[in-house]
């Protein structure tokens, strides 16, 4: 793979997301800390475009625990995407607070915050330049100056999420501190592209419960649900619903924004099925790619794990979200 330094300038990208958002809420927005009553543990797991050799890798590892006596929610979050043939690595550590109140009797507000550092990582020997490629074959040096090869900064988000027993809706603004992720030198911050642009996220939904009777002894909920994201020019859409009867959930959801013009980027068909049961949801998910990609990437798989546990009793339990915490 041959990288000349004006294309690494002038490369821009989103950032990385997962298929299954909702079992990756404190990824989603600070304000989900604490979505339960119980401490929760959850693994992610992404590996897009698997037929590339040098595809996306995506993991996290998260923890939230609700604080009965001060109607507060506290997270962890550990994310790591790994990319290209140079090992593009990036590596977010962070803490997480959410405070949950009542509006009116209906409804209730969740504001929250998420403050992290986040590091950048590149293999430049690698890499293969254009002065190392020849007819006789590829040389084992270049004359090419390497930058830093590492990068770092401090960053932080932050949400605000409504919800009844019924509905909920949220908003979420990421890179609020505008981390620098250039592995070069610029003098003026102002014209430096390596500083990540405002990310703003729209979430929401809808839950339905028929409930059980003597011919149907398990309630069975379906949720339907959106996500909008847009970072730059870089605008995408999830649409979709969940369906649950313990211990099984299936979920299937469009991705892309087919009746916008200017945006028109059909990405994918995502399918989900998992088992929930007890303190333990175990899900996977496939995206099906339908966009002019569809014969060459292999599409993604996503693996989610998560376990709940509760350290004591809680007296006075707060009113339940009703988007799914799978």
């Amino acid at each position: 793979m041959c990288i000349t330094l004006g294309f690494c300038l002038s490369v821009r990208a989103q950032d990385p997301h997962f298929s299954q958002f909702y079992s990756n809420y404190l990824y989603l927005a600070p304000s989900f800390s604490g979505l339960s009553v119980k401490n929760r543990i959850g693994v992610n797991y992404r590996n897009q475009w698997p037929e590339i050799e040098t595809g996306y890798q995506t993991y996290s590892v998260s923890f939230d625990k609700y604080f009965e006596k001060f109607r507060s929610g506290l997270g962890a979050l550990i994310f790591q995407d790994v990319a290209g043939t140079g090992m593009l690595t990036t590596t977010s550590i962070g803490i997480q607070y959410s405070y949950d109140f009542a509006i009116t009797r209906q409804w209730s507000m969740r504001p929250g915050m998420h403050f992290n550092y986040t590091q950048r990582t590149l293999d430049f020997d690698k890499l293969l330049w254009n002065d190392q490629i020849s007819a006789s074959g590829n040389a084992a040096t270049t004359a090419e100056l390497f930058p830093v090869d590492k990068t770092g900064d401090i960053d932080f988000s932050v949400s605000l999420l409504s919800y009844s027993e019924r509905f909920w809706i949220g908003a979420c603004v990421d890179h609020l501190l505008r981390p620098n992720q250039s592995f070069y030198y610029y003098d003026e911050e102002d014209g430096n592209p390596g500083k990540v642009p405002l990310k703003y996220s729209f979430f929401g939904g809808v839950k339905f419960i028929k409930n059980e009777h003597l011919l149907r002894p398990i309630p069975t909920s379906v949720h339907i649900t959106f996500l909008y994201r847009q970072q730059e020019q870089f605008r995408q859409l999830d649409m979709g619903v969940y369906w649950y009867r313990s211990p099984i959930i299936m979920g299937f959801w469009y991705r892309g924004i087919p009746f916008y013009k200017e945006v028109f980027n059909r990405d994918a068909f995502i399918m989900l099925l998992g088992i929930k049961t007890g303190n333990i949801s175990i899900g996977y998910s496939y995206d099906f790619t339908i966009s002019r990609l569809v014969t060459n990437t292999g599409g993604a798989h996503e693996v989610s794990v998560g376990y709940t546990f509760k350290t004591k009793p809680i007296q006075l339990k707060p009113r339940q979200l009703p988007c799914p915490d799978f």
